[in-house]
């Protein structure tokens, strides 16, 4: 992820220091994409804590992914993270109101069934 955040923010510079550049639309289009592999990337690696049982972590990457790369087809997933996460940790109010943005949002998305089968241990 270093190097598609360091091609982010070049692009984003591209874009800035020469905004009628015919290379901005093709910088914008790039720009795109990195934004939704990070935001992708933050997922896997909030999948992975939520293996590993760390599950404040797991639910800190998922929230990070929710403000800082909104709009991104990442967000359904991180919110099912969250709920999940925040479910096992017993912070039910937590839980529910990500429960309830993704329901909100993506009313048809599989993780909401997922969530409300999630087992307090």
């Amino acid at each position: 992820p270093g190097a598609a955040l360091q091609s982010f923010q070049d692009f984003l510079e591209l874009t800035k220091r020469f905004p009628d550049s015919e290379y901005v639309e093709d910088s914008e289009q790039r720009m795109r994409y990195l934004r939704n592999n990070l935001a992708k990337n933050e997922v896997h690696v909030a999948n992975y804590y939520m293996r590993r049982g760390a599950f404040v972590a797991a639910a800190n990457r998922a929230r990070y992914v929710v403000e800082n790369y909104p709009r991104t087809p990442a967000v359904p997933d991180a919110l099912v993270l969250m709920a999940k996460a925040y479910r096992v940790l017993e912070m039910n109010d937590l839980s529910d109101d990500a429960l309830r943005v993704l329901e909100l949002n993506y009313p048809n998305h599989p993780g909401i069934y997922e969530v409300k089968q999630v087992k307090v241990k």
